[in-house]
């Protein structure tokens, strides 16, 4: 068997190491004829003791083939169940097998790859913290299909089963053990097939899966017990108000983990087919499958990399500026092992700014989640300082100040000579173009935009933007340095705003237009996370703070600049009066659109009605949400159109990580793909007539729909 290596020892017992073709090992055509292949030897090995089943890869099983789910389209839905069954009728024979079987897992075990693992006797992990376990099908808009929901509800109970069914949660080896998940760990890889063999031979008869025994009892009892039902409608109530009905899957795991309690074992796992077979026909499915796995992979993997470069890493690091964001990026350089020179104006502010670190750190050991040398160790790489002198020999040096051009430039000019030759200098700017703060550069062609986003040790994101100078050798150090520090990074052209700042000012001028336009408040916030956006637009300026954007407003009329790329002066002139008139300017400069009041929950400032609210207004809700989205697409069509986005990949993972796209659309571009190009011009140009060509749909997107093309 190319796929199986089948090795029977002196004692009878046989190890079948999976080694597909591919990087990993996944649940495709060749792993299943190869199951096929093993399990009919097996059923007919003479002498056979026991079965152990490991990988010569890496990871242990990486799970379901991903372009099978993608390729999977309504009207196939009888043979999708049909080879699903098929599969789990594979586990069924695994598990049947009248010898003891282990799982030998090395490596991670996700998917398909813990529900094969799931239907062995015993689960013995190397303990390594890449050798997690888990169940993160809820996370690409599915449900574990392999028997991993029925499984685990039997092994472990519905109460303890719903958390990593509802949350996708990937389980490192020791907490695996202490939850039930996994029964053993080894400390040594050279140890782990002899500790399956092992035991085996001490548990010669322990071939019965607890299920299969006559009378067997689910821990906790079923669905219908007072206690799992409270616990359920619970559940019930806690995805309402985090999916807000956007996204099918946790409901429906939530269902079939709740039928698998009160079904016996083999109808329950037609139930769960049943389940995977409707998601993976949705639209949301293919929407998350193809930006959060596909295009998250492609970006990753540096398809907006310059080809042929030479990969680099950042051994010293210098940051100007220690305030949030300086601080964020010292943290998480840090914790990547880089050298830290945090420079600010005075010594005090450089360690205030090392203090952020040292709490982060605090609270990680309090919790068990990192060590006291580990902690040690990071903090001795930040260097707080206020000498510019200290930031000689930096690889990197990324200025993290004021959005205010003069300033930026004088840090420019003040510690650029300070690089190691060939070394970059980043602009951690949200805003502001890189050709015109390159303009102080001795070296423009090392000059590169790294805009990093708020909280840096939370966002996921970095947004890399080139100036018309900037070298591909400059591009591909920024993007390595990303990687470096585990974030994922978009490369974007050169304009006012760049992409994820232009487009997600739009949300915020959206909400603002459409207060002015009369709409209430609360309906304008509660529309705006109906549609999925994480909060509404107007508690978002209050965050950012109308006291920003109204600086940011000044620094562009300065520029010449009336208003952003995307018509963003609605919102821009409406904070501006909120800072003069009202002495509003968001959330920590006293109340912006909302009160704040101690101890008490915010809420709309009352004096907004009496500016803005018109009692004989009702725009249809469907109007009001798609304003609301539509707006951030058509943005995003552009940003494409123009050059901006150089990919739809950058496009679409950008808009979810960066500008928080509702998950369930796979981010702006590919939302437009489910949607239907032409079904969506269509309702753009409806919005257009009604509300302003702000909504006309762009050039690229009609040339698409007419061409029968998709982003």
């Amino acid at each position: 068997m190319s796929a199986f290596n089948y090795d029977k020892d002196d004692d009878g017992i046989v190890t079948l190491t999976m080694n597909m073709s591919g990087t990993v090992n996944a649940m495709n055509a060749e792993y299943r004829a190869a199951m096929i292949e093993a399990l009919a030897r097996l059923e007919k090995e003479p002498g056979l003791k026991g079965v152990v089943i490991t990988s010569a890869k890496s990871t242990f099983f990486a799970g379901g083939d991903l372009n099978e789910l993608r390729a999977a389209v309504p009207g196939t839905e009888a043979a999708f169940f049909a080879g699903v069954q098929e599969t789990k009728a594979q586990f069924r024979r695994l598990e049947k097998l009248p010898v003891p079987v282990v799982a030998a897992i090395n490596g991670a075990a996700l998917g398909g790859g813990f529900e094969l693992a799931l239907g062995c006797n015993r689960r013995i992990v190397l303990n390594r913290p890449s050798a997690v376990v888990g169940l993160p099908e809820v996370t690409l808009g599915l449900l574990p299909g392999g028997g991993g929901i029925v499984r685990l509800v039997y092994l472990i109970g519905l109460e303890k089963a719903l958390p990593y069914l509802l949350e996708g949660t990937r389980v490192k080896p020791e907490a695996a053990l202490k939850a039930g998940l996994v029964d053993e760990l080894v400390q040594e890889l050279e140890d782990l097939v002899p500790a399956a063999k092992a035991w085996i031979k001490a548990n010669p008869t322990a071939h019965e899966q607890p299920w299969d025994r006559k009378g067997y009892q689910i821990p906790g009892g079923t669905a219908l017990s007072r206690r799992l039902a409270q616990v359920c409608t619970g559940a019930m109530a806690v995805l309402a108000k985090k999916t807000r009905g956007l996204l099918p899957a946790p409901d429906r795991v939530l269902a079939v983990a709740q039928e698998a309690t009160l079904l016996d074992f083999d109808t329950a796992l037609r139930v769960e087919t049943r389940g995977l077979t409707h998601l993976v026909m949705t639209p949301q499915a293919k929407n998350i499958i193809n930006t959060m796995f596909f295009q998250m992979n492609e970006v990753n993997g540096g398809g907006s990399r310059p080809k042929g470069i030479e990969k680099s890493k950042v051994r010293k690091l210098g940051i100007v500026g220690a305030g949030m964001m300086g601080q964020g990026i010292a943290y998480v350089s840090a914790m990547a092992g880089i050298e830290v020179v945090l420079r600010d104006v005075t010594l005090e502010a450089a360690q205030k700014g090392k203090a952020y670190s040292e709490n982060l750190l605090a609270a990680a050991v309090a919790k068990g989640r990192l060590d006291a040398a580990k902690m040690d160790a990071t903090l001795a790489l930040i260097k707080p300082t206020a000498d510019a002198a200290d930031l000689k020999g930096c690889d990197l040096i990324v200025e993290a100040v004021f959005e205010n051009v003069d300033l930026k430039h004088e840090v420019t000019r003040e510690t650029e000579s300070f690089l190691v030759e060939g070394g970059v200098f980043g602009s951690n700017t949200s805003t502001l173009p890189i050709a015109l703060l390159a303009k102080a550069a001795q070296r423009p062609e090392n000059f590169i935009g790294i805009h990093f986003f708020s909280p840096v040790d939370k966002m996921p994101l970095i947004e890399i933007i080139c100036g018309d100078k900037t070298s591909d050798a400059t591009l591909a150090k920024a993007f390595d340095y990303a990687r470096q520090i585990g974030k994922t990074a978009i490369v974007v052209n050169d304009v006012l705003g760049f992409f994820t700042s232009r487009t997600f000012g739009t949300y915020l001028d959206e909400g603002v237009r459409l207060m002015v336009d009369g709409v209430d408040p609360v309906v304008i916030e509660n529309l705006g996370r109906q549609v999925g956006m994480p909060v509404g637009p107007l508690a978002v300026q209050d965050e950012i703070s109308q006291q920003l954007a109204f600086k940011v407003k000044q620094t562009h009329e300065a520029l010449g600049v009336l208003h952003s790329v995307a018509d963003t002066h609605v919102s821009s002139d409406v904070c501006e009066r909120m800072v003069t008139e009202f002495g509003r300017g968001g959330r920590y400069h006293g109340g912006g659109y909302y009160d704040y009041p101690e101890g008490g929950e915010k809420k709309i400032w009352p004096k907004l009605y009496e500016l803005f609210h018109k009692k004989d207004v009702s725009l249809p809700e469907a109007d009001i949400k798609d304003r609301l989205l539509f707006r951030q697409v058509i943005e995003t069509i552009k940003c494409l159109q123009e050059g901006v986005l150089r990919s739809a990949a950058d496009g679409n993972v950008g808009s979810i990580l960066g500008i928080g796209a509702p998950v369930w659309t796979g981010g702006f571009l590919q939302f437009v793909n489910t949607y239907g190009l032409e079904r969506f011009a269509t309702r753009a140009a409806e919005l257009a007539g009604r509300y302003g060509e702000r909504f006309a749909p762009p050039d690229l997107l009609l040339r698409k729909a007419e061409a029968g093309e998709s982003f």
